[in-house]
């Protein structure tokens, strides 16, 4: 039945579907160099419906939809407001909180100049003792009484002269102040005040400014990201010190668990991806704790794809080269990496060596991953292909020798290739769990004694124990650790494909896979932009070229400034300045 369900899909036709993905489209105004007001739209023209009039359509559909939507959130019921009276808000926080049996959260209830009731709410641990204990309450019981009592009572005199904390903030809201409370705030509640101040009182531990760990470079900056949120902005904020840099800090999952910063410069990125990435963070709707590569896998477009369709980096340097491009930078809390967004495969196989280097350095080591990227995907499974069914191609001399070292081997080719594959996986996974120095000796001594064992035992033959290791070796080049994941298990495909059908079933692999590849979207960018689809681009996506060619800002990102430098870069050749 099934075979005759597929043969009438294939036979009948369908109307295709309408695309519901978020796209960039290249018709789009966009700013030119003269202006943000002198971007032109592309003329094109096709039968029946032209682009533009099919565009315009589908903008009114869109805007039909977020108005829509903006209605929805707008009539939605809003949350519970604060009481005027003390005791009600107590008993609402203690419930909440779980408080007493949760003693983490720390109520202290006193009178503001022994004039009228109030109370603070914090965590312990999460909130800086020292900064509540001398500029929220000792500013508060301890401060002479004014002339005129009256005003002490009211938030407005107590924010203005009363609080010495360089950054308070009034809500009605008591769930999202509870929610802040969660993040190290501090909750000031008054007795007859109808909101509450939040204090900026966040002092919880965090480990210092490192080295990066996964990201190593021999020339340029040596900081990492830590897990802090804070730090993390203040380490990009050192290298764009633009006022255009925008940092939006809004609370992702289902009940605002953990805080996120969107960061963006503003005039260059595209209005469209920015509102796109807020309707993807506002609609993660989970109860488990968020981390970078929860997040990683809750906004990507296909997350059925092996391909990874954002980008992670631990490098402040790199993040503020990718903002500086047009791109976002998602940072949470907790997590000491940040997503970059939109991507295309290219840039996973970029570094901060690539910019730092000279730009024929640059060129050759992006050429080297490429073909290290060739060898640990298709490599065993060429080998393969070749000594099962395309024999005929390999000389007469290396054949021999072939099944010289084949002799003694009582598997097939297929059985030999993935048992060395397997124990290798094994090897570098042991290798990865093992704590320090002796995870690293452990995978060099146990690769190297597994496969001179293997090859006295007559289990495997040494050339499949050379294919094997050019391939892990190949696999470690790859700079992204999720596309090395990838490329890992792309390689089994292909094992499986080259012994099935040899190079057929190879070409059919790679015909499967780059089409599926090519039809992926990061963010409305294609994957392998600017090769498929053909867009202009700058000189430093496939090959770099040197730093004076680099005055564009990618295409395929549509930025509103498109450009990068002016036209004469090194200014001093000029004689006449």
């Amino acid at each position: 039945m099934k075979l005759l369900s597929l043969a009438k899909k294939l036979l009948i036709y369908r109307e295709p579907k309408p695309y519901q993905e978020f796209e960039l489209l290249e018709d789009e105004p966009f700013e030119t160099e003269h202006g943000p007001d002198e971007g032109t739209v592309l003329e094109k023209t096709s039968n029946p419906i032209s682009c533009e009039e099919w565009n315009l359509i589908r903008q009114k559909s869109k805007d039909g939809e977020n108005s829509s939507q903006t209605t929805s959130q707008e009539t939605s019921a809003p949350g519970l407001t604060v009481s005027t009276s003390l005791q009600a808000n107590l008993q609402y926080v203690k419930r909440e909180l779980h408080s007493p049996k949760n003693k983490d959260v720390i109520i202290r209830e006193f009178k503001v100049m022994n004039c009228c009731d109030a109370c603070v709410v914090y965590i312990d641990g999460m909130a800086d003792k020292n900064t509540i204990n001398n500029f929220i309450l000792r500013q508060l019981m301890l401060r002479p009484l004014p002339e005129q009592a009256g005003e002490v009572c009211s938030l407005d005199y107590i924010a203005e002269n009363l609080l010495a904390a360089n950054e308070i903030q009034r809500v009605r809201d008591i769930d999202a102040a509870i929610r802040e409370v969660l993040n190290g705030l501090t909750a000031l509640f008054v007795d007859g005040a109808p909101e509450c101040i939040l204090v900026e009182t966040r002092g919880y531990e965090s480990r210092s400014i490192t080295e990066p760990l996964n990201e190593q470079v021999v020339y340029g900056p040596q900081e990492a990201f830590v897990e802090q949120l804070r730090t993390n902005i203040t380490l990009i904020r050192k290298i764009i010190r633009s006022k255009d840099l925008i940092t939006e800090i809004r609370p992702i999952g289902k009940g605002g668990q953990i805080s996120c910063a969107m960061l963006y410069v503003d005039g260059i990125v595209n209005p469209r991806v920015v509102r796109e990435m807020k309707r993807r963070l506002d609609n993660i709707n989970v109860n488990i704790t968020i981390g970078t590569g929860i997040v990683n896998q809750l906004i990507e477009e296909r997350p059925f794809s092996l391909f990874p369709q954002s980008l992670s980096t631990e490098r402040p340097d790199r993040t503020a080269a990718f903002l500086m491009d047009g791109q976002i930078a998602l940072i949470l809390e907790g997590s000491p990496q940040a997503i970059i967004v939109p991507i295309t495969f290219f840039h996973l196989f970029h570094t901060s060596d690539d910019s730092t280097l000279r730009w024929q350095y640059g060129n050759f080591q992006r050429y080297v991953r490429l073909i290290a990227c060739f060898f640990a995907i298709f490599l065993p499974g060429l080998y393969l292909a070749l000594t099962l069914y395309h024999s005929e191609m390999i000389p007469a001399e290396l054949m021999s020798s072939l099944h010289q070292a084949r002799e003694n081997v009582p598997f097939p080719a297929v059985i030999e290739v993935l048992l060395m594959e397997l124990s290798f996986a094994i090897i570098r996974e042991a290798g990865v769990r093992v704590p320090g120095l002796v995870g690293q000796t452990l995978g060099i001594i146990g690769a190297i004694v597994l496969g001179q064992a293997a090859v006295e035992a007559g289990l495997v033959s040494p050339v499949l124990i050379i294919i094997v290791a050019i391939t892990g070796l190949g696999n470690f080049a790859i700079p992204d650790y999720r596309l090395s994941y990838a490329i890992r298990i792309s390689r089994f495909i292909f094992i499986v494909l080259g012994t099935i059908a040899g190079f057929y079933g190879i070409s059919a692999g790679m015909y499967v896979m780059f089409g599926f590849a090519c039809s992926l979207k990061s963010f409305g960018v294609p994957y392998f932009s600017p090769v498929a689809p053909k867009t202009e681009s700058n000189p430093d996506i496939v090959t770099r070229g040197p730093v004076w060619t680099q005055i564009q800002r990618p295409d395929f990102l549509n930025t509103r400034n498109r450009r990068r430098a002016d036209d004469s870069v090194m200014g001093w050749r000029n004689r006449d300045k």
